[in-house]
């Protein structure tokens, strides 16, 4: 019944409580004087708390207490009348302000309840689209309790370890990845941890396979937990191994090209002199002086053995991404030392023909030629430039590492004073020019740079550019080619 005069907004609960004080009122002046009617004035004290405001709840009560005392039967004296209307007034307004707490506090719940609603929505819809994601994700997800048996694996991880979907769970993940046992964090009192390990995995099978672990500890009211994500990077270790065999294949090419280049300059002067030899007479005859002769001539055929080395892998390369990654890889060891880096690419490079993988050598060999030209430089600068020039790409590396002593012996292998053997720039240009790039060097005041010319590849055709500047490694000038590049001759 009271709830229908408490329904409606504001404006229709003050006029349903009007008209009640009103009828009350009404009644109490109507009514015999010895039946007093104020106490329902308690009725519309109520219907006015759940809709004003505490001061205003107030004033209500105090216009209910008038009217109460006007129309009641008893004589208004002070030494009763205020007590009375005290215990009238706070009555009232003890009614009101109740409602208005009540009405108060269940307008928080709701508020509350709805807040606990979409939280529990959007935590319902995080979990799922979580979920879905774990599911569906080329990466093996688990996660562990303390004792390292599986709780949750996705598909992926079933398909890593060899196992039907579902089978996974309740096992022992340690038998699938060993070094797991020696994560401490899994004990009940030790330290998270959130780190990445390479480590051994083992399938069903037995295969074994090399994997990349990442995986993250965390506390929970059951214990200890481990959540991992875990890659197969056995092809990858293939791919890096035979890359790294190629590379000491070519290299081993060049460095032979070129000692069978110096034993070539020495055998031409060791047959010129024997040449000289045979035209005395007193060595006509002499045995030992014909085996020197014929191994003369063995030796000059060996050195003559033309070496080639082939321009393995060469493809369309994306000179901005290559140097991009060579950024990322070299700029954190130069701010160690102390050394400004500034990058000056030119937008919209077109694709260059290279091996990726020897281009990246090239300028990795070249910036940590700068790198040690400069540790006892006062002012260390690096600059690396690209730039289209003409019908090729140059990228310019240019330091501030005082130059070079004798520009003229700079690409010659095994030169004195070179650390090591001298081999570092002579590979690099043999590199390049293996796909018709170059290498050479420009002295500049206080320092040196080197640059690097690349063949870009010609848009919509994928074939390569050349321009008419780029020498060949017997000093000539190199000449339009197929699109696959051809055998350069190393010397």
């Amino acid at each position: 019944m009271l709830s229908l005069f408490l329904r409606g907004g504001t404006k229709s609960v003050l006029l349903k409580a009007g008209l009640l004080i009103a009828v009350i009122a009404f009644a109490d002046w109507r009514a015999d004087k010895d039946v007093p009617l104020g106490f329902l004035y308690l009725f519309p004290m109520l219907m006015v708390g759940s809709v004003l405001q505490r001061w205003q709840i107030g004033m209500v009560a105090a216009l209910c207490t008038f009217l109460a005392e006007v129309f009641d039967s008893f004589d208004w004296r002070a030494a009763s009348g205020i007590p009375r209307d005290i215990l009238v007034f706070a009555a009232f307004l003890g009614m009101g302000l109740f409602v208005y707490e009540v009405v108060r506090s269940r307008q928080a719940a709701l508020r509350h309840l709805q807040q606990i609603e979409a939280e529990s929505e959007a935590r319902r819809a995080a979990e799922e689209q979580l979920k879905v994601l774990v599911d569906s994700s080329p990466v093996a997800i688990f996660t562990a309790d303390s004792e390292g048996f599986v709780l949750q694996a996705n598909d992926a991880a079933h398909r890593l370890f060899a196992l039907p979907p579902g089978a996974l769970p309740g096992r022992s993940i340690r038998q699938y990845l060993p070094s797991l046992v020696n994560v401490p964090a899994l004990e009940q009192n030790g330290p998270a941890f959130r780190t990445v390990i390479e480590c051994r995995g083992q399938r069903q099978d037995g295969e074994a396979f090399l994997a990349d672990a990442w995986f993250s500890t965390y506390r929970t009211s059951q214990g200890a937990r481990l959540a991992a994500m875990v890659v197969d990077t056995s092809e990858d270790l293939r791919n890096r191994e035979e890359y790294s065999l190629h590379q000491i294949l070519a290299a081993s090419r060049i460095l032979v090209g070129a000692v069978s280049h110096e034993v070539r300059n020495v055998c031409g002067a060791i047959a010129v002199v024997h040449e000289n030899l045979a035209r005395n007479s007193l060595l006509a005859n002499n045995k030992d002086f014909e085996a020197l002769g014929t191994l003369i001539e063995a030796l000059e055929k060996i050195a003559a053995l033309e070496l080639r080395q082939t321009a393995y892998q060469a493809a369309r390369v994306d000179l901005a991404a290559l140097l991009e990654e060579l950024r990322i890889v070299i700029e954190p060891a130069l701010r160690e030392e102390d050394i400004a880096v500034a990058w000056d690419i030119e937008p919209g490079l077109p694709a260059v023909w290279a091996d990726r993988q020897s281009l990246m050598q090239v300028f990795l060999n070249l910036t940590k030629n700068s790198q040690r030209a400069m540790l006892e430089q006062p002012v260390r600068a690096l600059k690396i430039t690209a730039r289209a020039e003409g019908r090729r790409i140059a990228v310019r590396i240019q330091d501030t590492g005082g130059g070079v002593l004798h520009p003229e012996r700079l690409f010659r292998p095994f030169q004195p004073g070179a650390q090591a053997t001298g081999l570092g720039v002579y590979l690099s240009r043999a590199f390049m020019r293996s796909f018709h790039g170059d290498l050479r060097y420009e002295p500049e005041p206080g320092g040196a740079t080197f640059v690097v010319e690349l063949s870009p590849v010609l848009a919509g055709s994928g074939k390569e550019g050349y321009g008419t500047g780029n020498p060949d490694p017997a000093g000539g000038r190199s000449q339009p080619v197929p699109r696959q590049p051809q055998p350069v001759t190393t010397v």
